[in-house]
């Protein structure tokens, strides 16, 4: 994005690219079909130590911009839940889009080109005038393909997520070399793992989804929750991983549109055993394990509901309603769609990408503290930082 719009104001672009295969994350993202945006895009719907810090970006290329691009070239789309933006066709037409418009502004592309030494000079003074600028060399690199001089220099590498689609730390390393701080790492969209001890009891129930609320902080989402044999996954965990802090506990509504102290009042003289009581919302396995786990955390074991007292059907309402868990990590980068962290926004320019004190140098996309919700956020910021920055270079 960031080369195609340089291209098309005449600026003499060359792409340098380390990977083997052209924008693999685009390729699998979406299950084959790319995520590409969400037509509900804002700036609420992204993580950064400076929170308004995307919005100059956001503003000047928007979801509908990124659509009309799609449409220029015939390609079907379809929305699926929340705004979320898919390619009818796969992934590949989203590839070739971005590269038939590269080529047609002229953007040379290296590939694949390791890349050496980055060395700088310092521009002249922006008094010597706009043209003197541009002509200036600040920038040399070193490549395996061949040296290359520049006035500016790009950074849009992502961040360490999916490492087998070519990830690497390397924007993150060209940051250090400049001395350019960068907001703490951490695996985002991530599912999230419990002790093996701890998570045994569920660990069998692999497989089962349940629509529930999982709240950390002022953070809540509501979609679907995956448990697995190491912890829990589905796109609701995967929200809120990008928010929980390791060694804190979430909380998670297990029935969102239940109010169970009402319903467990209105049977308090049946007869049925709690945990088949619960299999109205629950599969059987998930209702049997959590109600064992419930009687070994509070001494109310599972019996008949006309046994319980009113006090012991209200802790088992506020439960179901508020399960407290608190998971030992994170699956990794390896399992994680996004890096959060990254570049401090502080240290650039909200409307070019540009360092403040390193005059043409810029960073866009993941590298950046600009971190994405699911359902096509980070390509959308994708999409919008490159296009901020290819308007300045």
């Amino acid at each position: 994005m960031c080369a195609m719009q340089a291209g098309l104001r005449g600026r003499s672009v060359v792409l340098l690219d380390h990977a083997k295969k052209l924008a693999e994350k685009i390729r699998i993202s979406g299950g084959g079909h790319c995520n590409f945006t969400n037509l509900n895009t804002r700036p609420e719907n992204f993580i950064s130590g400076n929170p308004d810090f995307c919005r100059s970006a956001l503003a000047r290329f928007t979801p509908q911009d990124f659509i009309a691009l799609l449409q220029k070239h015939n390609i079907g789309y379809h929305e699926k839940t929340i705004g979320q933006l898919f390619c009818d066709d796969e992934s590949d037409v989203i590839i070739a889009m971005l590269r038939g418009e590269c080529e047609a502004a002229g953007v040379k592309r290296f590939m694949s080109c390791e890349i050496g030494e980055i060395n700088y000079s310092p521009r002249p003074p922006a008094g010597e005038g706009l043209g003197e600028r541009v002509k200036a060399q600040a920038f040399h690199v070193s490549t395996s393909r061949d040296e290359f001089n520049s006035a500016s220099l790009v950074i849009a590498t992502g961040g360490l997520s999916i490492p087998n689609s070519g990830a690497t730390p390397f924007g993150y390393h060209v940051a250090e070399q400049f001395s350019i701080p960068i907001a703490k790492l951490k695996p985002g969209l991530v599912p999230l793992s419990f002790a093996p001890d701890d998570w045994k009891p569920y660990a069998d129930l692999k497989g089962v989804s349940l629509d529930v609320v999982v709240s950390f902080g002022k953070q809540s989402f509501r979609e679907n929750m995956l448990v697995t044999h190491r912890g829990l996954s589905g796109p609701a965990i995967l929200q809120i991983s990008s928010y929980w802090q390791h060694g804190k506990p979430l909380h998670i509504n297990l029935l969102p549109d239940c109010d169970m102290a009402a319903s467990l009042d209105e049977q308090k003289g049946s007869k049925k055993l709690l945990s088949n009581y619960l299999t109205q919302w629950f599969p059987k396995s998930f209702a049997d394990v959590w109600c064992a786990q419930f009687a070994e955390h509070t001494k109310i074991e599972n019996k008949p509901l006309n046994q319980y007292n009113g006090k012991q059907r209200k802790e088992i309402a506020a439960q179901l309603h508020g399960w407290q868990i608190t998971p030992s990590g994170t699956l990794g980068y390896n399992k994680a769609e996004v890096t959060c962290g990254g570049i401090d926004t502080r240290a650039l320019s909200s409307k070019t990408m540009e360092c403040i004190e390193v005059p043409g140098l810029y960073f866009i996309g993941e590298v950046v503290d600009v971190t994405g919700q699911l359902g096509g956020y980070n390509f959308q910021w994708a999409w919008s930082s490159g296009h901020a920055a290819g308007q300045a270079v």
